[in-house]
């Protein structure tokens, strides 16, 4: 699922064919790490999409436009200055290596021509994107690594820049038979693992994928190769590096239940017996294939601070919850000292000044007890005490009682939220929840600065439910959090139509427009499916949920977003599986 030296290679291919001589008349930057550069080449308009994010570089052409900040960063600004109606002299690869260099012609200040690179190191953690002059010092860098984080190669404006270190690997595509068998073979290792820590640009996926094809387990060792089953290894990965000389690519998806697993510009044979998709273009494969994984990767990003926030809040109200919970046992013996009040004040006229305890038939159980006695003051206020005592720890329970469900029911509610993080899948549904959590004082609301009279900073919430279209063409809708599972359930719905949620887990409210028809069974286990899915337990088998017609659930009073009660239900097992429900929105 890398993006390797290889796929590399065919994507610069494809870049080769339509970027080279192409201008550059557009510069944006949407996020700290990326880069967008808008091309224009023989009349057509291309976008290319470069990003040095620690979790997902990638580089591609894409259609898509993506929303940039009010104000440009330093190296956009940078990059605008210098590269602006720049023109693509040429797009090269180090051998096989995950790094994409861009030569670069421009006019100086003075009307002269200058020559630049913008090189794309595509490395996971250490992928960046170096902006050099014509002699490879580094002008700027769009993250910059000083000797406190590598002690090897600093990539500092100013700085010379060197191509990073990748050990001892060999370029595949000036290896030789002997080669191989020097630098892979006489390795001590797993076959596979031999091939991609010796050659650069191959993942364990392309190293598997030559070893497959040479009906070869990549798990055994290299000594347990004969010689003619290495030398038909070496053939098979001459065969890919003959295609890779010859631009002989095919990119693909492999698809697992319509899900996709793997991409790669070759066949990959040993995935025989799965679906593949096959494309014209490497770049509409690595578009497709992580535009959902992108997606996810950077609201994860984004939700960092509502996660911590949450995650706090629910170990301090665990916290609470359990101190609570230990003071309430404590209040179990009230009731004793009410006994041994009563007991004194039944028994107490014998007791001779300064005993220390008095012995008596509890009529209550029929059995003998020792109350003990305070011996300085009478059996009266000996049997007062214990009655103090007694109401002190009632006033105790009851209040406790109180304060423990309210405890319980943060508890369920910030469960709720981080359930809802979970779903999010863009900044204006994080809108939503970050709104929810300050109305809560889960975390402060900003307030427009310097100005009397401030106004509290609301932001505009945009966030819609989803909307899928179920087998036999009824309306399915899921909120995404607590205040849409409101809107959905009591503002929305009507009394006919049906309502899902897992049963007594944080979920996502699903409601069937039934427009007053009979819903057929398959269109119930459809939204079943899609309230297991959109549940705290979506990773799991099965999970049980129920559903009844929306008019008998009902809001409790002063009950808290999301939360609702109901009473006539059904209930069914589903897989939380939504695979084959058409989405809408």
């Amino acid at each position: 699922m890398a993006l390797d030296g290889l796929v590399l290679s065919n994507l610069i291919y494809e870049l080769k064919t339509k970027l080279i001589d192409g201008r550059i008349s557009k510069i944006s930057q949407p996020e700290k790490d990326e880069l967008v550069l808008t091309i224009k080449n023989n009349r057509d308009n291309y976008k290319l999409f470069l990003s040095a994010n620690a979790s997902l570089p990638l580089v591609y052409l894409t259609e898509e436009s993506k929303q940039n900040p009010m104000t440009a960063p330093g190296f956009c600004m940078l990059l605008r200055k210098h590269l602006n109606s720049a023109r693509i002299l040429d797009i090269t690869q180090p051998g096989l290596e995950r790094i994409m260099r861009f030569k670069i012609e421009h006019l100086n200040e003075m009307g002269d021509l200058c020559i630049k690179y913008l090189v794309l190191e595509v490395m996971g953690k250490h992928s960046n994107i170096i902006f050099l002059d014509d002699e490879d010092m580094i002008i700027d860098s769009i993250k910059h690594i000083s000797h406190l984080v590598s002690s090897v190669r600093e990539v500092l404006p100013g700085r010379e820049y060197f191509l990073p270190l990748t050990g001892e690997k060999k370029d595949p595509l000036t290896l030789n038979q002997e080669d191989f068998k020097e630098s892979v073979l006489n390795k001590p290792l797993p076959i596979g693992k031999a091939i991609y820590t010796s050659l650069t640009g191959f993942s364990p996926l392309m190293a598997n994928e030559v070893c497959y094809r040479s009906s070869i387990d990549s798990e055994a060792s290299t000594s347990s190769l004969s010689e003619s089953e290495g030398l038909h290894l070496y053939k098979n990965l001459d065969r890919l590096i003959s295609d890779i000389k010859n631009h002989n690519y095919n990119p693909n998806i492999v698809l697992e239940d319509g899900v996709p697993i793997e991409f790669s510009c070759f066949p990959l044979t040993c995935y025989d017996g799965l679906e593949k998709k096959e494309f014209e273009s490497i770049s509409e494969v690595l578009e497709s294939f992580f535009a959902a994984k992108n997606t996810v990767t950077r609201i994860r990003q984004k939700s960092v601070d509502l996660r911590k926030i949450v995650a706090n809040a629910i170990e301090r109200n665990t916290k609470k919850y359990e101190l609570q919970l230990k003071q309430l046992k404590d209040t179990e013996k009230r009731d004793k000292y009410k006994v041994y009040g009563e007991l004194i004040n039944t028994y107490g006229y014998s007791l001779e000044p300064g005993v220390k305890s008095l012995t008596a038939l509890n009529y209550y159980t029929n059995e003998e007890i020792t109350i003990p006695l305070d011996p300085t003051i009478t059996p009266a206020e000996n049997a007062k005490h214990y009655f103090e005592k007694y109401n002190k720890l009632k006033r105790t329970y009851e209040a406790l009682s109180t304060f423990i469900e309210e405890t319980k029911m943060d508890l369920v509610h910030l469960d709720s939220i981080r359930t809802s993080l979970d779903i999010a899948l863009a900044e204006e549904d994080l809108a939503q929840l970050k709104e929810e959590l300050m109305e809560y004082g889960y975390m402060k609301r900003k307030y427009t600065a310097g100005k009397p009279g401030a106004k509290i900073k609301k932001q505009k919430i945009t966030s819609k439910p989803f909307h899928y279209i179920s087998s036999d063409g009824y309306h399915i809708y899921v909120g995404k959090n607590n205040y849409q599972n409101d809107e959905l359930t009591f503002k929305f719905a009507v009394g006919a139509d049906w309502w899902f949620h897992a049963k007594k887990i944080a979920g996502s409210h699903v409601i069937i427009q039934t427009g007053g028809n009979e819903i057929p069974d398959r269109t119930f286990e459809e939204a079943a499916r899609l309230a297991a899915y959109y549940s705290k337990s979506r990773d799991a088998d099965k999970v049980e949920i129920d559903y009844t017609e929306k008019k008998n659930v009902k809001k409790p009073s002063g009950g808290k977003p999301g939360f609702v009660v109901y009473y006539t239900n059904y209930s069914m097992l589903v897989s939380p599986d939504i695979s084959g429900i058409v989405q809408i929105s």
